[in-house]
């Protein structure tokens, strides 16, 4: 508790300097006062559960968007009087408040990194304004002649030279050409030209026999004497040309008497092909005018998946690379190719992975020689009258890339407009870092320069702070729902700062979740940035590069819980010296994660071979079981791809459990047959239903109902253990339907969430809050922490069992009955986690392959200790452990250690390393091994 003279001091700090927060209580915090400086960045540390994000999140943030909502409409207000403030006595000096969290809070197929970052919207703009656009026939420069541009072809000519402006007679279908002539005298025309003779209408119209069936005419516009200067003359022979180009349908013909016809037309074509005009639309794939024809704007077909054709990409075409040619009866389709390939330099027994992009388009194209895989589909489509064609087609069927669009969603012919040779297809598909190289060489005339200054500035801006946070390796069409947590959050980072606000409070919740320590520093740089454009920058934090770069670290604590919530220490890095933390304490190398005395021996493991998914470059990899693995290297060095899209789905659809579709790779070979399952342990909430929670995932809550329905007062009035539930009808208020919380729903922002009237939030009828269990009803029970529940059921073994285990995981802090929304993603992954150990302790049959994606999140080093100890006892127990991490603490303790890399996306994808830590820091020239190896000094 902070002593009155502190809040005596707060009163006298100026709101413009200071976010001053006077005796906050929300959630675990306990009449926390403190001041936070503004336009300054500042870390917010401490153990997991010590109030961090309830004094960033939950009472900043919360005040902040609440003033933001009472400077909104009426109809928004109407909501404000039920809409909590945070509990606290007052804030002062709340800048408008953006919060910046992991979760990727997007499921739409059709939103990609380019959008989200803003980048796409600029690009299409780019594009409709400079774009060039050129046949595909003859790769000419596709124009047209606009009024200015005939205009200006006369006014060329020497001053006083006779102009005659004409277009071709064009008969309509259904009229004859003496029927068309009347109508042109009619029209107020006098003349037309006949072989470049000017002749009356009238007079023709007595001869129209002597011109047959098809005669060459043309109508004369104007006659005018080219006068640069004349104001009159300019506006009547535009007005001319246009007529001209009305009566033509496009076409205009200027003779310059004496000199011969030039022609114009006002027609988008080249080679006899007619275009469209590139206007923001016509790039714009979520528009049905700028979509694909062919995928509809989602980049992906039903087609013949080329993986499913050519499966193992180690053979040559000689032993048999393209699977449906295998057979007696399509052999016939090979022999051609084996026996001709000679004659156009064709290598029949290199492998088909050394192959070069046009030998392996040949194959599916064809050529004179023989008719390629193309044709023998369509073949193959004409005979689907008999089953043995169906069945054979659907064998080679996928969800593959769009041809027309390659993924890209947009219609093909926007790919036919470019700017310096790239189309913006070419531009979505290639890595930001390879976009930013266009742009930072891209040659544009005078011109275009003025029109595409400002797009450039805002486009630049954008993909440079991308590359900054790490993420480089991207493509712009990369579908956003496919990023990690970390991933999307530093999209999120970035677009903030490309939108240059200034007088923000940006509020983040661990930015370097999932960056390398060889990203941090990039990260810590954006930070800076986005402080020194005038925002104030507060970061929930727990990474050591972080803190040391930041102008003051608030240290919440002294532990989780019940017993956090207070102000441990505030001051700079340097102050740390005088402080007694945890945060300090290891920090200052006061505490240490200690480095196991030895490293765990394997003999099984499983092999993936011939992996290529994404940037992977067909590495082949082995996996022990029975220890501790780590999966290191940069971000976007290929970890997550081999992991999650290879090992996992591969493993899983052997043991029939995961549907999931596999990564490209060859073979999977080893011992797998010893695993009996396969778990993910992901950041994933832990229940798809609001109403999850810890207590019901980890299943104790089925022992506590119990505990209720067998009380005197229960048995009385009839009660089953199925009233204590508030997942189904009966003891639960209806009114919320055991939620606790009523959704309204806001048509202009987020929904709001707001406290049950009924039951006030206790989601219990009163009837059952009315039985009680040693003098705390069922609402009470799961108001209780993991850790005072311990003590509460400190008696009953099998509620105890299951509880124990969140304790040792670090979960000690948080409701036995919180929302699993309320979760972070590395809370929710230490449920799941926690819910294994109490499982899986006493049954020593099964051997689980258990894959963690970066545990550490959320985490501080005091926790890392305990969540180690828990992964340890998984391994103990006979199960085996796969991690991907960035954390050098977690690495340091690992038995068997794979590197990817040696970079980010297309310089990744190889493995560098595969042993034990203490080989590791052998190696040059390795970021893993760099950090490693101070910690293992």
């Amino acid at each position: 508790m902070q002593d009155a003279k502190t809040e005596q001091l707060l009163d006298t700090l100026n709101p413009k300097e200071h976010i001053i927060i006077k005796r906050a209580r929300v959630n675990n915090l306990k009449n926390l006062s403190v001041a936070i400086p503004r336009n300054k960045l500042v870390v917010i540390t401490g153990l997991s559960g010590s109030g961090k994000s309830s004094l960033a999140f939950d009472t900043l943030f919360a005040e902040g968007q609440r003033m933001y909502v009472e400077s909104l409409s009426s109809y928004a207000r109407q909501f404000l009087g039920r809409m909590e403030k945070p509990e606290v006595d007052y804030i002062r000096g709340v800048s408008p408040a953006i919060a910046i969290e992991q979760k990727v809070n997007t499921r739409n197929p059709r939103s990609t990194v380019g959008t989200t970052t803003e980048i796409y919207d600029y690009l299409k703009l780019l594009f409709a304004r400079i774009g060039v656009t050129y046949s595909p026939i003859s790769g000419q420069k596709v124009s047209k002649d606009t009024v200015s541009d005939v205009v200006k072809f006369i006014n060329q000519h020497e001053e006083g030279t006779k102009v005659m402006v004409s277009c071709p007679l064009k008969l309509h279908k259904e009229r004859t050409l003496e029927q068309e002539l009347k109508i042109l005298l009619s029209k107020g025309y006098t003349r037309i030209l006949k072989d470049e003779e000017v002749v009356f209408i009238e007079e023709q119209l007595e001869n129209v026999k002597d011109l047959g069936k098809s005669p060459k005419l043309e109508i004369l516009i104007d006659r005018a004497v080219v006068k640069p200067e004349d104001e009159d003359t300019q506006f009547r022979l535009a007005d001319s040309v246009q007529t001209a180009y009305f009566e033509g349908i496009g076409d205009c013909y200027v003779h310059i008497v004496g000199k011969g016809r030039s022609e114009f037309s006002d027609r988008f074509e080249a080679d006899g092909m007619r275009f469209h005009e590139p206007n923001v639309n016509f790039f714009s794939f979520n528009n049905p005018y700028g979509a694909c024809r062919t995928c509809e704007g989602f980049g992906k077909v039903l087609g013949i998946d080329p993986d499913l054709v050519i499966p193992d990409k180690s053979l040559s075409v000689y032993e048999g690379a393209i699977a449906p040619w295998r057979s007696e009866t399509m052999k016939k389709w090979l022999t051609p190719l084996l026996k001709d390939g000679i004659r156009f330099d064709f290598p029949i027994h290199r492998q088909y992975n050394e192959l070069t992009e046009q030998e392996k388009e040949v194959l599916w194209t064809g050529n004179d020689y023989f008719k390629g895989l193309n044709q023998f589909f369509k073949h193959l489509e004409t005979k689907t009258h008999k089953i043995q064609y169906r069945v054979l087609l659907s064998r080679y069927r996928g969800r593959t890339t769009c041809p027309d669009c390659r993924g890209t969603r947009l219609r093909k012919d926007a790919s036919y407009v470019k700017i310096n040779e790239k189309s913006i297809t070419d531009l979505v598909l290639l890595p930001i870092e390879r976009v930013i190289e266009f742009f930072d060489n891209i040659k544009l005339t005078g011109h275009e320069e003025a029109i595409a200054r400002r797009l450039l500035k805002e486009i630049n801006n954008r993909l440079s702070y991308i590359n900054r946070v790490g993420l480089g390796y991207l493509t712009l069409n990369r579908m956003t729902a496919t990023l990690s947590g970390g991933e999307f959050q530093r999209i999120k980072l970035a677009t903030s700062l490309g939108s240059a606000l200034v007088g923000s409070m940006y509020i983040l919740d661990e930015p370097s979740i999932g960056l390398h320590p060889r990203d941090t520093k990039r990260l810590v740089g954006v930070l800076e940035s986005l402080r020194n454009m005038g925002n104030t920058v507060i970061v929930v934090e727990h990474e050591e590069e972080v803190m040391k770069a930041a102008d003051q670290i608030i240290d919440i604590g002294p532990d989780a819980g019940i017993h956090g919530g207070e102000l441990v220490f505030q001051g700079t890095i340097t102050d740390l010296d005088n402080a007694d933390s945890y945060t300090a304490k290891y920090l200052l190398g006061k505490e240490q994660i200690p480095v196991p005395t030895h490293r765990r021996k394997w003999k099984d493991s499983v092999k993936i071979s011939g992996a290529i998914e994404n940037n992977l470059k067909n590495i082949s990899v082995q996996f022990p079981l029975g220890v501790l693995t780590v999966i290191t290297g940069v971000s976007g060095s290929g970890k997550s791809t081999l992991v999650k899209k290879i090992l996992y789905p591969g493993v899983g659809k052997i043991l029939g459990t995961v549907s999931e579709a596999t990564g490209k790779f060859d073979k999977l070979e080893g011992d797998y047959e010893n695993i009996t399952q396969i778990e993910f342990v992901d950041q994933n909430p832990i229940g798809k239903s609001s109403r999850s929670n810890p207590v019901t995932y980890v299943k104790a809550y089925d022992a506590i109902r119990q505990l209720f329905a067998d009380q005197p007062l229960s048995k009385q009035r009839g009660y089953k253990p199925s009233h204590f539930s508030f997942n189904v009808d009966g003891g639960r208020c209806e009114t919320c339907q055991g939620e606790g919380v009523v959704k309204i729903e806001m048509q202009f922002m987020a929904d709001i969430f707001l406290t049950c009237e009924s039951c006030k939030g206790k989601r219990f009828k009163q009837e059952i809050l009315d039985v009680e269990y040693d003098g705390k009803n069922i609402a009470d029970v799961l108001d209780l922490t993991v850790e005072e529940s311990l003590e509460f059921f400190a008696d009953k073994a099998p509620i105890l069992n299951k509880l124990q285990p969140l304790f040792d995981v670090g979960l000690g802090y948080i409701g036995l009955g919180q929302s699993s929304n309320s979760l972070s993603g590395g809370e929710a992954q230490r449920v799941k986690l926690a819910s294994y150990l109490g499982k899986n302790s006493r049954d020593s049959k099964d051997h689980i392959l258990f894959i963690f994606d970066e545990p550490t999140t959320g985490l501080h080093f005091h926790d890392i200790t305990k969540l180690l100890y828990s992964i340890n006892a998984l391994v103990d127990q006979g199960h085996s452990v796969i991690i991907i991490e960035h954390n050098m603490e977690v690495i340091k303790s690992a038995d068997w250690i794979i590197d990817m890399g040696p970079e980010g996306g297309e310089r990744g994808g190889n493995v560098c390393f595969a042993g034990v830590p203490e080989d590791m820091v052998k190696l040059e020239n390795n970021h893993t091994a760099d950090f490693l190896k101070e910690k293992l000094s």
